[in-house]
């Protein structure tokens, strides 16, 4: 079995239904498909690579950027489009692990041994011993939209022109805030309030993906949307009342975007959010991520059958909720062969694990996971 694509055309293709060499693989395109910063460190070790460069692109979750060198290690086809920090320190929050963070991030440790960033008024935090900030996310750059932009675009034609793999704008709701106690509520008792609200959050997204395609959209080839529909146990509010309230937003979103150029739609959405699929295709949308297979109503072989022809499935490669970082090496493979025997046939499938890797996840679980993916990719 031999590669015959780039990494690039080989993703375009699978998602287009279109025959290919081989499954693509994803490790770290998205901010929901990466690895902890604490995880690819042990990574890196355990292979016997260097640890004295390790980026953290997304500070709050902690994610680390991953390098070519692990890319090409286990076959991955697709890069996170990310600039870099303007300016980075070397930041040591425990032991041997030493990480380039912005500049930016004011950082100071509490009398509970716990890590903050942010003000004393607004901060968040990272409990001693823990993987990543909670309490949102916070501005680590004095930076205007404009210059963000066009630091985007030089990464994203830098990206096109020296690599050949695959990669998303990433930066836009999916306008719905399922989080958020009052807009769940709003969205029963003061509706208008919520069409007002997407009809703001619209007229911005518009506007702004406009200038991501004039800008760069020749070197990228999808963009990225985020809004979690589900938790662990169903839907965050009922299909019905999301199809009247923000799927006609979506649409609006994905006509623009398909209309003005050639790139896909990914969206992001976590938990059980089966019930949405449907009004997600008729949105436009193309892509799916993470596919929380753990969660209700998320049966592997259900989605495929019902939905596999008519959107791509980008993770539910492999169970990180109760395998990836609990199993045995083995038990990982053996999880992986599962799901890639689901989700691979006709195509229209990334594999990724679900979510990020966490950061106490055994490298050698991860080893073994990317490994038998790449091992079952080929057709």
């Amino acid at each position: 079995m031999r590669e015959s694509m780039t990494s690039r055309e080989r993703v375009r293709r699978a998602i287009a239904r279109q025959p290919v060499d081989r499954m693509p693989i994803d490790l770290g395109m998205h901010y929901s498909t990466g690895i902890s910063a604490f995880a690819y460190h042990n990574l890196r070790k355990h292979l016997g690579l260097s640890t004295d460069n390790i980026q953290v692109p997304d500070f709050f979750q902690f994610l680390a950027r991953v390098d070519e060198d692990i890319l090409q290690r286990f076959h991955c086809d697709c890069m996170v489009l990310h600039p870099g920090w303007k300016q980075t320190k070397v930041w040591n929050p425990r032991g041997e692990y030493r990480f380039h963070v912005p500049q930016g991030a004011q950082l100071w440790e509490n009398n509970e041994g716990a890590w903050c960033v942010g003000t004393p008024e607004k901060h968040a935090k990272m409990p001693a011993g823990g993987f990543f900030f909670d309490g949102g996310y916070l501005p680590l750059e004095d930076i205007s939209e404009d210059e963000r932009l066009d630091r985007y675009a030089r990464e994203a034609e830098r990206v096109f022109k020296e690599t050949d793999y695959y990669t998303m704008y990433i930066g836009y709701s999916a306008y719905f805030y399922g989080t958020d106690v009052d807009y769940l509520c709003n969205m029963l008792t003061d509706p208008d309030i919520i069409i007002e609200g997407n009809e703001r959050q619209s007229a911005w997204q518009l506007e702004n993906v406009g200038k991501v395609i004039d800008k760069f959209g020749r070197y990228i080839q999808g963009i990225c949307i985020n809004s979690d529909l589900g938790n662990q146990g169903g839907p965050m509010c009922s299909p019905v009342v999301w199809e009247e309230l923000c799927a006609p937003y979506v649409k609006r979103f994905c006509d623009f975007v398909h209309q003005n150029s050639d790139l896909k739609i990914f969206l992001h959405t976590c938990g059980s959010m089966r019930e949405f699929i449907p009004g997600l295709i008729r949105a436009g949308v193309d892509i799916i991520n993470p596919v929380q297979i753990s969660a209700a109503n998320m049966d592997p072989a259900a989605l495929k059958r019902d939905y596999g022809e008519d959107i791509v499935f980008w993770g539910g490669g492999c169970n990180t909720q109760t395998v990836l970082g609990a199993a045995t090496p083995a038990e990982v493979a053996q999880n992986v062969r599962e799901l890639i025997s689901v989700f691979k046939p006709g195509r229209g499938f990334v594999f990724n694990q679900v979510h990020n890797i966490m950061g106490n996840v055994p490298p050698e679980n991860i080893v073994a996971m990317l490994d038998t993916a790449y091992e079952n990719s080929f057709y």
